[in-house]
């Protein structure tokens, strides 16, 4: 409720416009004399003033009400005031709407546009403390990333922004985080930052995918092996914690851990201590962990795939990095940034790339990018040399160009379901994929036909439930392998009368 500050010597006209102002939803402070305001403006949080000209009995010159003006503005420069008075001083209210009075009436007032005038002023003022508080937010940002060590990273979009301000403000704590997103969309960098603007920045930096290890190897990767452990193991190795003790450990695809180095892991994170494979002997480090995945760690929990206490454990701040066709303003400067200063887009290209869906991400814009500087005839790229159609699916006769944007995947994925359930298509109606790897013609140069691209594959009834029994059940894994989301897979299934 915004609180309304009236000053005026005559008491009626305090209770007549506290009255008033209170009947249409304002807090109201009244007093008679401007030594009195003053010291309630200092101790309130005061929204507008509206004060009188004149405070001393027969004093007509406004001189009064113009040292109380000057005087809230000292205080306050931007609290709007209303000024109101009995004696019209044209001179003296000139002069103060100059200097910054928001409005000038005389008495009697006229309700209307007094609660008009009101709210008005009240309105703006809020909107201008909440810029100005914006304004030194940015600031603030601005010089806290001047200072930063971004490691490189390049983006545009606000949504990169919030995370990378957020991977900055927890990077000065000691609390380990968990990253979550899809595979190729920067999770590591966003590791990078963490570590690069942490008290740990010239301590070890130790990454390691727990997805590329093999599984009988991984606990001696993380925790170490004595000589004679398992087959193979020669010689005393130290593990990756050991190699970061004083440092910062980044543990990718976290997911993929098994529940026996689960177990061991959640030990490390609570004490500290864990032994080598092969030894009795307790060792004690002091790590930082910062871990991604980009499963969904939650489902996991729950068909017992991944412990609860250990995801707490590492999840005490969540980053969570969106997809790269969320953040379409990283788009452009990523291809800028990937091509290099010789190559230059033309404007086809730019809108094409920006409306493709990159379920790769950023690796796989990375690499697109790459093949097009080596495959492309001219330093000026088209859509055809990155492996695109010039106008995404305007060709197809399931999907018109106005279908065509943010969610194209979801465009693609209608039209696979009706080329699949619809008997009046033939199985020669192609839907045309807008990323595949480009095909080099003998020439040496990228097919600008879309029909270079191969269609795409029906997947039936039996696909399906071969899937579902090879992932025993796991909806997420199944679409994953079929390369569906969650959501056609599932349209599949009640067409096909699949039960999971």
């Amino acid at each position: 409720m915004d609180t309304i500050l009236i000053v005026d010597d005559n008491q009626a006209v305090c209770d007549a416009l506290a009255l008033m102002l209170e009947l249409h939803g304002y807090k109201t402070h009244t007093c008679l004399s401007p030594e009195v305001a003053l010291e309630l403006v200092k101790i309130h949080d005061i929204a507008l003033v509206i004060q009188d000209m004149n405070f001393t009995q027969d004093t007509t010159s406004g001189e009064e009400g113009k040292s109380l003006f000057y005087d809230l503005r000292r205080l306050q420069p931007q609290l709007p005031i209303v000024l109101i008075t009995a004696w019209t001083q044209l001179d003296i209210a000139v002069e103060l709407v100059k200097e910054g009075a928001a409005d000038y009436m005389g008495k009697p007032w006229d309700d209307a546009k007094l609660l008009n005038s009101v709210g008005n002023l009240i309105s703006l003022h809020t909107l201008s403390r909440e810029n100005t508080q914006l304004q030194r937010v940015e600031s603030q940002r601005m010089v806290a990333i001047k200072d930063a060590d971004l490691c490189g990273i390049v983006f545009a979009s606000g949504s990169m922004q919030r995370s990378v301000d957020l991977a900055l403000q927890i990077a000065r704590s000691d609390v380990s985080v968990l990253i979550t997103g899809p595979n190729g969309a920067g999770k590591d960098k966003l590791a990078d930052i963490i570590h690069a603007n942490s008290p740990l920045k010239n301590k070890p930096f130790i990454k390691v995918n727990i997805g590329a290890l093999p599984m009988d190897l991984l606990e001696a990767e993380l925790f170490g092996a004595e000589a004679g452990a398992f087959t193979g193991a020669n010689k005393t190795r130290i593990g990756r914690f050991e190699a970061a003790d004083g440092g910062t450990l980044f543990l990718d695809e976290i997911g993929n851990l098994s529940l026996s180095g689960q177990i061991k892991l959640l030990r490390v994170l609570q004490t500290g201590e864990f032994e080598r494979l092969g030894s009795h002997q307790t060792r004690k480090v002091n790590v930082r962990v910062l871990s991604a995945t980009n499963a969904e760690l939650a489902l996991d929990i729950r068909e017992g795939r991944f412990r609860e206490d250990l995801f707490y454990r590492l999840n005490v701040i969540e980053l969570e990095l969106s997809p790269l066709n969320q953040r379409q303003n990283d788009i452009l400067p990523l291809v800028n940034h990937f091509i290099g200063p010789d190559f230059s887009l033309n404007k086809q290209a730019q809108r094409v790339l920006v409306a493709h869906t990159w379920p790769g991400n950023v690796r796989e814009l990375e690499n697109a990018c790459k093949r097009a500087v080596i495959l492309a005839p001219s330093k000026i790229l088209t859509a055809a040399d990155f492996g695109l159609a010039s106008e995404p699916l305007v060709s197809n006769p399931l999907v018109t160009q106005s279908e065509w944007g943010i969610r194209g995947s979801e465009v693609i994925e209608s039209a696979q379901d009706k080329l699949v359930s619809d008997p009046v298509l033939k199985p020669e109606s192609k839907i045309e994929p807008i990323a595949k790897t480009p095909r080099v013609q003998e020439s040496g140069n990228v097919s600008a036909n879309p029909s270079a691209c191969s269609s795409v594959s029906v997947i039936d009834k039996a696909s399906i439930q071969a899937e579902l029994d090879k992932h025993k059940g796991v909806i997420a894994r199944v679409a994953k392998s079929l390369g569906l989301s969650r959501q056609a897979l599932y349209r599949r299934m009640e067409k096909f009368g699949i039960n999971k």
